[in-house]
C-alpha cells in the first residue's frame, strides 16, 4: 500500500533537466495559467540560473582574468614575448614600479629604473594600445612615484620660492623621477589615447595632488610639471574649468597667507599660453582671475621671480580686452612700491608696456593719478628708479599720449622736473631732466611759462607761511621764557572738582 501511495507522487526532476522540463511542459502551464506569468517564471528561472554562474565564476576568476588579461613575468622583455601578450606585459611592469624601495637597496633601484625605461621605450615606439586596466596601471604607477609630501622649507629669506642669489635644490631621486615623467608626459600626449576613459583616472583628485607638486625645489621638477599640466588642460577640456579655479587658489594662498611657493613663476608661464586662447568676449570668470589674481601678486616681496610671466599674462589680457588697461594701471598704482627700488623698476618696465596698449580713452581715466606717481619717480632719489621714469618719455606711442593731454599731465610733472634740475644729485638724471623740460617748450611754450609762474607763485606762498610759522614760534619761545617755574605752575594748579554726586 505504502509503494501503491510513492507511486502516485511527482517525480524530482534531475537538476540538469529542469529547465528544459520547464521549456517542454509550457504547454499544461498555459492551461492554467496566463502567458504573461508564464514567461515572468521562466525569465527568472533562468537568470537566477545565470546570476549563480557568474558569482561563481567572478568568485573563482579575478575581474581582470575574466576580461582576458592574463598574467605575465614583469621580468620578461618586449621583445620575447607575443603582440598579444605585450599589454599584459606592460601593465605586470607597471605594477613592478608601484614598489617602494630604499635607496639603500641599490639592486632594486637599479631593476626598477631599467624597467621604467623599457616602458618609456615602449610608449615611444608607438605599439603601446592604452586599454582601461593599462590606463589605470599607468595613474596608479605615477601616483605612487610622484606624489609625495615635501620637508619643510629651510630657507632663510622670508619671500616665496628661490631667488637669483640662491642656488637651486636638486632631488636626491631625480634620476628615475625624470623617466616617471618621461613615461606620463609621453602617455598623456598619445595620439590614440583615450580622453573619455582616461578621465576617470587623471580626475580632479590626481590634478591637485599634481599641482601640489609645482612646490618642489627642484627647478627640473617644476619645468616637466609645467609641459604635463599644459598637455592636460589641452587634452582634458572637462578639466579646464577645475584646473583654473585650483591654481587661483594656489595664488590667492601664496599672495594673502603663505608667500612662500616656488612654482609660482611656471604656473604663470602655463596661463600665458592659456589667456592667449581664451575666446572672446571674456567671460566674467577670466576677468575675475584678473582682478583677483594676477593684479595681486605685484603684492608679495619675491615678485621679481615671477614678474616676467606675470607681465605677459596682464599683457594678454589687455591685448584680448584693451579696456582692462584702466583696471591693470589702477591695481599697479594700488600696489606701488614705495621703499623698494628694485621692485619700482619692474613696475615702471611693465607700466610702459601696459601704457603701449592703452587707448586714449581709458589712458585719460586714469593720467591724473598715474602722473602724480610718475612725477614721485621722476624726483626719486634712487638714480635707477629717475632714469627709469625719464625714459617714459621716449616711448612714441606714450609720448603722443602725453601731448594731447598735456594741459593735465605737464602741471603734475613741473615741479618735479624743476626740483631735479636745481638740487639732483646725479648727473645723468640731470641731463634727463633738462631734455624732457626742453622738449616740453617745444611742445606747449605758453604752458611751460604759465606752469613756471604757478610754480614761483606757490613758492612764494609756502615761503610767506614758513616765515609765519617762524614767528609763531618765536613769540611762543619769548612768551614760554617769561612764565615763572614749571613747578610753581604745578603747585598753582587747583585739583579738579568732581562734578558727578557721590
Amino acid at each position: 500500500m505504502i509503494k501503491q501511495f510513492l507511486s502516485k507522487l511527482p517525480r524530482k526532476l534531475p537538476k540538469a533537466d529542469q529547465v528544459d522540463s520547464l521549456g517542454g511542459d509550457s504547454g499544461n502551464i498555459n492551461a492554467n495559467f496566463s502567458n504573461g506569468f508564464q514567461c515572468t517564471n521562466v525569465g527568472s528561472a533562468l537568470s537566477s540560473k545565470l546570476n549563480v554562474v557568474k558569482r561563481v565564476s567572478s568568485a573563482v576568476f579575478p575581474t581582470s582574468i575574466a576580461a582576458g588579461v592574463e598574467p605575465v613575468e614583469a621580468h620578461l622583455s618586449f621583445k620575447d614575448v607575443s603582440n598579444s601578450q605585450k599589454p599584459n606585459l606592460f601593465v605586470s611592469k607597471l605594477n613592478l614600479c608601484c614598489e617602494v624601495h630604499d635607496y639603500s637597496d641599490s639592486e632594486k633601484q637599479d631593476l626598477k629604473r631599467q624597467t621604467l625605461i623599457e616602458l618609456v621605450d615602449f610608449v615611444s615606439s608607438g605599439s603601446a594600445k592604452f586599454t582601461e586596466p593599462a590606463i589605470a596601471a599607468v595613474c596608479k604607477m605615477c601616483s605612487v612615484n610622484l606624489f609625495r609630501v615635501f620637508p619643510p622649507k629651510y630657507r632663510s629669506n622670508c619671500g616665496g620660492g628661490e631667488t637669483e642669489d640662491e642656488e637651486p635644490i636638486f632631488d636626491p631621486a631625480w634620476s628615475y623621477l625624470q623617466i616617471v615623467y618621461d613615461l606620463l608626459l609621453r602617455f598623456i600626449s598619445y595620439s590614440s589615447l583615450d580622453a573619455k576613459v582616461a578621465k576617470k583616472y587623471i580626475d580632479h583628485s590626481f590634478i591637485v595632488r599634481l599641482l601640489d607638486l609645482f612646490d618642489s625645489e627642484d627647478p627640473r621638477e617644476r619645468d616637466c610639471l609645467k609641459t604635463i599640466l599644459h598637455r592636460i588642460y589641452g587634452k582634458f577640456m572637462v578639466h579646464r574649468p577645475f584646473i583654473r579655479k585650483a591654481v587661483s587658489n594656489i595664488i590667492y594662498r601664496f599672495v594673502f597667507e603663505t608667500e612662500r611657493h616656488n612654482g609660482i613663476a611656471e604656473l604663470l608661464e602655463i596661463f600665458g599660453s592659456v589667456i592667449s586662447g581664451f575666446a572672446l568676449p571674456l567671460k566674467e570668470e577670466h576677468k575675475m582671475f584678473l582682478w583677483r589674481a594676477l593684479i595681486p601678486l605685484h603684492k608679495p616681496k619675491s615678485v621679481g621671480i615671477y614678474h616676467q610671466q606675470l607681465t605677459y599674462c596682464v599683457v594678454q589680457f589687455i591685448d584680448k580686452d584693451p579696456k582692462l588697461a584702466g583696471t591693470v594701471i589702477k591695481g599697479l598704482l594700488k600696489y606701488w612700491p614705495i621703499t623698494n627700488s628694485q621692485k619700482e623698476l619692474m613696475f615702471i618696465s611693465e607700466l610702459e608696456e601696459v601704457l603701449e596698449m592703452t587707448s586714449m580713452v581709458e589712458f585719460q581715466k586714469i593720467m591724473v593719478p598715474l602722473f602724480r606717481r610718475i612725477g614721485c619717480c621722476l624726483n626719486s632719489s634712487h638714480y635707477q628708479v629717475a632714469e627709469r621714469a625719464h625714459l617714459l618719455w621716449n616711448n612714441e606711442h606714450v609720448l603722443n599720449l602725453i601731448s594731447h593731454n598735456r594741459q593735465v599731465i605737464l602741471p603734475l610733472v613741473f615741479s618735479s622736473l624743476e626740483r631735479n634740475a636745481q638740487n639732483h644729485w646725479n648727473q645723468a638724471v640731470l641731463n634727463l631732466t633738462l631734455n624732457l623740460k626742453r622738449m616740453f617748450c617745444e611742445m606747449d611754450e605758453e604752458l611751460v611759462v604759465a606752469c613756471q609762474r604757478k610754480l614761483e607763485e606757490e613758492d612764494s606762498r609756502l615761503r610767506v607761511a614758513a616765515e609765519k610759522r617762524r614767528l609763531t614760534w618765536e613769540r611762543l619761545e619769548t612768551a614760554a621764557g617769561l612764565q615763572p617755574l614749571a613747578g610753581n605752575i604745578l603747585g598753582s594748579v587747583k585739583p579738579a572738582t568732581c562734578s558727578v554726586a557721590c
